[in-house]
């Protein structure tokens, strides 16, 4: 999956150091928003074992991961998933992190407009779910430019930076369920 500023590929072993080092320059970023993570969690062992788990999700048809790559330099920018992947529900949860350099450019926004795509035409999945914080205005923005619609609160959803957090529910059907 591209467009013309960058391409969406799933992880593979050698992925280990780039991931590793989007991770580290973004430590800070992300923790407002995304669950707690150790120290050990930032060594490259366990970036490994990370990656060798994205894989085997994968082959198992639960979870696709991608990182979003720039075409110019091929530099890790992002990564963009489809999690729980329920194959009897034709569902998946969306996630996704941008680096901090790249945010507010509009890169997740046509990243998430890939993954829709891929859900809907290739995995022809029916529904793609997303949380996100209500303080997280830019993730509301890029959910709402690709058409999912808020649906609910789930509160005290999840630990963020040792606090329960609500989280706003989103959802989208594909377009071809729609029609009766």
């Amino acid at each position: 999956m591209e467009n013309d500023l960058f391409y969406l590929r799933s992880f593979t072993p050698d992925d280990a150091y780039a991931l590793l080092a989007f991770e580290l320059r973004n430590k800070d970023y992300f923790k407002a928003f995304t669950f707690y993570k150790s120290d050990e969690y930032y060594t490259i062992e366990n970036i490994q074992v990370v990656i060798e788990r994205y894989i085997r999700l994968k082959n198992q048809n639960e979870m696709e991961r991608f990182g979003i790559f720039l075409k110019s330099n091929h530099t890790l920018i992002g990564t963009i998933a489809l999690n729980d992947i329920l194959p009897p529900l034709k569902s998946a949860y969306v996630g996704y992190q941008i680096d901090e350099a790249y945010s507010n450019h509009g890169y997740t926004t046509m990243a998430l407009a890939l993954i829709i795509d891929y859900a809907f035409n290739t995995l022809d999945l029916h529904r793609l779910e997303a949380g996100v914080m209500p303080a997280n205005i830019g993730s509301q923005r890029v959910l709402e430019k690709n058409g999912f619609i808020r649906e609910g609160l789930a509160r005290k959803n999840v630990k963020i930076n040792g606090k329960w957090e609500d989280h706003y529910l989103y959802g989208l059907l594909n377009p071809k369920d729609e029609v009766i």
